[in-house]
Order: C-alpha cells, then structure tokens, then sequence
C-alpha cells in the first residue's frame, strides 16, 4: 500500500543514487529545500493562493530572479508545495502507520496520526483542507495536484478498512467508502470547531467520534473484546484542550 507520488523526475539506479553530486547541482539542491521549506510556512498561513515569487523573494532574502530560476513559474512553486507537504504527511502518518498488524490496529495508527496532525496544523492550516477551498470550483494543474494526493491518502484508508474487513475486524458488509466519509468528516469537523471556532475539547470529540464509528462496523466478536479492554488515557493537544 503506496500513495500516489507525483514526481515527474525518473527514479536513478542505485548505483546512480551512491555517487555523489557534484557540488553546484547539491547547492542547487541545498537552495530549492530552503525556499521550499519557506513556502510551506507562507502556504500554511496564507494559502496556496498566498504564495508569489516575491514574497519568498523577501521571505529567504534572495532574489526574484533567483527563486524563478528554481521554480519557474507561481503554479510550478504550488504544486512543488503540494508535492512536498505530501511528502512530509506520507513520513509523518502514512508510513508509520502502516508497520501496524493489517486490521484494526493499522486502521486506529493511520487515523489516530492524522488526527495529530491536523491538531498540530490548528495555528497554522492544513494545505488539503485549505486548498481544497481555494480551489474547489477552480479547474488546473494545480487543483489537479492537490486532488491527486488528497485521493492517494483517502485510497489508502480504503484499503486499510478492506483489510480490516478481511481480517474479520470490521463487518463483512462494511462499505469502506461510507467509512471513509464518515472518518474524513471528524477530520474537518476537528480542523473546523478547532481552528474557526476555537472550541475547546475538540480534539476529545474527534476520538470520541471515531470510536462511535469504529463500534457500529465493528464484528460482534470485536465489539466484545474492545468493551472488555481497559480504556487507554488519549494524549492531548493544542486542540484538546479544555
């Protein structure tokens, strides 16, 4: 179980990979990370639709020219972005995730991590929720982007569902579609009550809402066996709060 990555760049052999790079091409390199990393913070404050070369011209005290030499164009910079704080999801949710057991247990690891994250992202803004109110009614490249990794995230909860499903943790009449609607609303429910409204104990509320689903597609043998299992204490977060 893979996302989707959307690197156009070809993947080098190994023995390609060992070789050092020469020195220009790896402060190349060393450049396009730093303003990357610089994008990412103004995207996250002010949107996908927030960034210009100009500011991160200001922002990394280079010059315009030099941050288009390495981007080329505002929506090459965008979908950069979105191709990087992909990235960084897949490290920080999806791979850890899925060194769980298939079942359950990968299926709680998966949303328990990007249920963290988004609590996390409160003060900052989560770049799929937030572009994907940029640019819902925006056909382009870059709406493209942005969609593609949000369905490569949403297909690989699909997945982990189905498995639970296999392994007889969920109900064999389970529609992992429905499932995954209900999981990705608590997601923006959270980042909304959280972020907008500032109400306290959202982050309470998400788990909460999880276990509600879990227990209604869950198999009567599991059900059984979570009710006798001790309640573990949830960590809190900025969200959390009360």
């Amino acid at each position: 179980m893979h996302l989707v990555s959307l690197s156009t760049e070809p993947v080098p052999e190994a023995a390609a990979a060992s070789r050092p790079l020469p020195k220009a091409l790896q402060k190349g390199q060393q450049t396009r990370a730093t303003i990357l990393e610089a994008a990412l913070g103004l995207a996250s404050h002010m949107g996908l639709e927030g960034l210009s070369i100009g500011a991160l011209a200001e922002v990394t005290m280079m010059s315009k020219s030099g941050v288009f030499a390495h981007f080329g164009s505002r929506e090459e910079l965008q979908i950069s972005v979105i191709r990087e704080y992909h990235a960084r999801f897949e490290e920080e949710v999806f791979f850890p995730a899925i060194k769980e057991p298939r079942g359950e247990a990968r299926l709680r690891a998966l949303f328990e991590r990007w249920l963290r994250r988004v609590s996390v992202e409160v003060d900052s803004g989560c770049i799929y929720i937030s572009g994907a109110v940029e640019f819902d009614d925006r056909p382009g490249p870059v709406r493209d982007a942005l969609a593609a990794m949000v369905r490569s995230w949403h297909a690989a909860l699909a997945r982990a569902i189905r498995l639970a499903i296999a392994a007889g943790h969920l109900r064999a009449d389970t529609d992992p579609e429905q499932m995954l609607f209900e999981l990705h609303g608590l997601i923006l429910a959270l980042h909304h009550d959280a972020r907008f409204l500032r109400s306290p104990g959202a982050l309470d509320r998400a788990r909460a809402g999880f276990e509600h689903v879990l227990s209604h597609y869950r198999t009567a043998a599991d059900a059984g066996v979570a009710a006798a299992a001790p309640a573990k204490p949830a960590p809190r977060g900025r969200a959390g709060r009360r």
